[in-house]
């Protein structure tokens, strides 16, 4: 396992981060506590959750298996609050009554003296920066959080969020989580110079757009009943030709190296410059284990051409997110 920087942190985090949204879910409790187990054994040391899957059942699963394990002093814990968690007005946000509220309830859901990194899961344009600031900096002062991130904030919003905490002296963000993959690459635009500018690490989510990467659809064929792009869920919306001639495209790169079409696009993801760590949703043992493998795949000059012929740099194949494209928008 490689190590690299978690932005001008001086922490050194795994190359590949765990999500853990499916816990509690998909993933049940033992098989989710095998997968830390592997990671951990893996050389991993980072697990990213959220207090917002599976109702806080993720975050409490983990703290047990963390416990359990005897692992707290190998792993670092990052968790996200923004999300309405429970009825209310003041239940979700970036507001200071709610982050402080849902750090308490993280960190007891966890079941730690601390969080490692506490992030902002969406932006919130109705309360201003420096009273979210202010409200991270005592959370940190206190020793709840150690460092504290974003997650679909675009370039601009980070930019404005250095400047303020420049000008209140406040502790600055130092890592972002936007979506990134093989068919979405609008982050190399903007937020990706700027994070390697300002040294703001990133941890992609989706590296897969949801499964579309996973190898499994077929143009012309019916999804299985029940898999994200299925008739009978909500991404179930027809594909188009641009993104199966996509497909088709990588798939042959992948063929022609060797590996699947999902192995190529963890493999992509993680080797691509200024990316620190791609979070990785493992439903199964087996999963996990051959997504690690997918990182000593080292791809060539000549391969990263052909890709890029197939998806140019800074564009998008297919929003599978709804993030658009307004001037307010998030990239």
């Amino acid at each position: 396992m490689q190590y690299r920087p978690l932005g001008r942190s001086g922490i050194q985090v795994s190359m590949v981060c765990l999500g853990t949204m499916l816990f509690g879910d998909d993933t049940a409790e033992d098989v989710a506590e095998r997968i830390v187990a592997a990671f951990v054994d893996a050389g991993g040391n980072f697990i990213d959750t959220a207090d917002i899957y599976m109702a806080g059942e993720s975050e409490r699963m983990l703290g047990r298996i963390v416990n359990r394990l005897g692992i707290r002093n190998k792993v670092l814990i990052a968790t996200k609050a923004h999300n309405p968690i429970g009825l209310g007005p003041n239940n979700w946000g970036n507001s200071r009554l709610h982050l402080m509220r849902a750090c308490e309830d993280s960190l007891k859901r966890l079941n730690v003296d601390c969080i490692d990194l506490y992030q902002l899961h969406r932006p919130h344009p109705d309360v201003p920066i420096d009273e979210t600031l202010r409200a991270v900096d005592d959370l940190l002062r206190a020793g709840k959080i150690r460092l504290a991130g974003t997650s679909n904030f675009g370039a601009w919003r980070l930019v404005e969020a250095l400047w303020a905490s420049k000008e209140i002296g406040t502790a600055r963000f130092v890592s972002e989580q936007p979506p990134y993959n093989l068919l979405d690459r609008r982050i190399e635009r903007e937020l990706l110079p700027m994070a390697q500018t300002y040294g703001i690490a990133i941890m992609p989510w989706a590296p897969l757009a949801g499964g579309m990467l996973s190898g499994k659809y077929r143009q012309h064929q019916e999804p299985e009943k029940g898999s994200r792009y299925s008739p009978q869920t909500y991404r179930g919306a027809p594909v188009s030709d641009e993104v199966w001639s996509a497909l088709m495209g990588l798939e042959e790169v992948g063929k022609e190296r060797g590996c699947t079409l999902a192995d190529l696009a963890y493999a992509w993801c993680a080797s691509r410059p200024g990316i620190t760590a791609p979070i990785i949703g493992p439903r199964t043992l087996d999963h996990l284990q051959r997504t690690l493998q997918c990182l000593t795949i080292n791809l060539t000059d000549e391969e990263i051409k052909r890709i890029d012929k197939i998806v140019v740099p800074g564009t998008c194949v297919k929003d599978y997110y709804g993030i658009s494209q307004t001037p307010n928008a998030r990239w």
